[in-house]
C-alpha cells in the first residue's frame, strides 16, 4: 500500500447535495438488508446471508446511517435530526464530524484497525487454503452437531473428514481458526491469535476480506457511507463463495458447490479468491485514506483551538 500524502482539505456539501446522497445511501442500505429484516419477522433462517448480521452483530440501522467522512461540512444541517447524533459538532448552520473527539475516545481501536489494514495490505496474498477452514469447523462432528445443522452436508461425515485429513490446513485468520473443532486445531500449521493478527493476516484470506466491513463500521463517522456499503457488499459476495466452497449443500439456496476436493474446484476457488483479494485491497486503501484524512483534520482542529 502506498503512503497516503499527509494533506487534507475540508470541503462543503450543499444541503441539496448531501441530502440526495443520504437518500440514495438509505435506499441502497434498505435493499441490502431487506432479506434479513423480513426473516426477523417470519423466523426463517438463511445460513449464508444471516452470517452478516449474526457473526457481525451490527444493526441494519447502522448501515442505513450515512456519514460524509471527516472534513466534510454539511450545509444547513443544524436543524436536521443529525444534529443530535454523536460525534457531530456545529459550525454555524452547518455540521461536521468531530474527528478530534472520536479519535481521542477511540484511539486504541483506531490504531489497531489502521495497523491491521496497512500490514495486511502490505503482505503477499496466499492462495492455497482452498477454504478448508469451513471443513475444519465440522471435522469429526456428526451431521446433527455441525454449526449449520439446518443445512445438510453434501458429503458424508466420513468423506468430509477425509477431505480435511488429505489436505494441508493453513488458516491464518483468528476468527475462523477459533471455530475449528478440537481435533482440527492440531492440524492447522499456523496458530493465529488476536494479538498476532496484524503480523500474520494476509489479503488472500476470504475472512480477512469480509472483515473489512467489521473494521469499517467500527470507525463510524470517519468513514464515508459509500465505503461502508461497498465493504458490506463485498462481505456478502465473499460469504457466498465461502459457503459454496464449504462442506455444506447449498443447493437449497439456488447455488452450486465449488468442490474444492477436486482439481477443478480448487482452480475455480482460487480464481474467485484472487478477484476478491484485489477488491479487498482496494477497500483497505480507501480505509487507510479515510483514517489519514481524519487524523489530519483532527490535528488541524486542535491547532486552531
Amino acid at each position: 500500500m502506498k503512503n497516503t500524502p499527509l494533506t487534507a482539505e475540508s470541503q462543503a456539501l450543499s444541503h441539496g447535495d448531501w441530502t440526495q446522497r443520504e437518500v440514495l445511501h438509505q435506499r441502497r442500505a434498505d435493499n441490502l438488508t431487506a432479506g434479513w429484516r423480513q426473516r426477523q419477522q417470519t423466523g426463517e433462517r438463511h445460513a449464508i446471508e444471516d452470517f452478516l448480521f449474526t457473526y457481525y452483530p451490527f444493526k441494519p440501522s447502522l448501515l442505513r446511517r450515512w456519514h460524509p467522512g471527516a472534513g466534510v461540512e454539511l450545509e444547513r444541517a443544524s436543524r436536521e435530526e443529525r444534529a443530535r447524533w454523536r460525534w457531530y459538532t456545529g459550525r454555524g448552520e452547518s455540521l461536521v464530524v468531530d474527528a478530534a473527539a472520536f479519535i481521542a475516545r477511540k484511539s486504541a481501536s483506531l490504531n489497531f484497525i489502521e495497523r491491521l489494514m496497512r500490514s495486511t495490505a502490505a503482505r503477499p496474498a496466499q492462495f492455497s487454503c482452498f477454504g478448508l477452514h469451513e471443513w475444519a469447523m465440522v471435522y469429526r462432528l456428526t451431521a446433527d452437531t455441525v454449526r449449520h445443522a439446518n443445512t445438510p452436508l453434501r458429503l458424508s461425515p466420513q468423506e468430509t473428514d477425509r477431505v480435511v485429513e488429505s489436505h494441508k490446513i493453513a488458516c491464518s485468520h483468528y476468527d475462523a481458526f477459533r471455530f475449528f473443532t478440537a481435533p482440527a486445531v492440531g492440524l492447522n500449521t499456523l496458530r493465529p491469535t488476536r494479538e498476532n493478527q496484524p503480523a500474520i493476516e494476509q489479503p488472500g484470506c476470504l475472512h480477512a476480506g469480509m472483515d473489512v466491513y467489521k473494521w469499517v463500521i467500527k470507525l463510524g463517522p470517519l468513514i464515508p457511507g459509500e465505503l461502508l456499503l461497498d465493504s458490506f457488499e463485498l462481505a456478502r459476495d465473499i460469504r457466498v463463495l465461502d459457503m459454496r466452497a464449504s462442506p455444506y449443500d447449498v443447493s437449497g439456496y439456488g447455488l452450486t458447490p465449488v468442490a474444492i476436493e477436486t482439481d477443478e474446484g480448487k482452480a475455480e476457488y482460487v480464481r474467485q479468491q484472487r478477484e476478491f483479494s484485489a477488491l479487498s485491497q482496494q477497500l483497505r486503501e480507501r480505509v487507510v485514506t479515510a483514517i489519514t484524512q481524519a487524523r489530519i483534520i483532527a490535528s488541524q482542529t486542535e491547532v486552531a483551538a
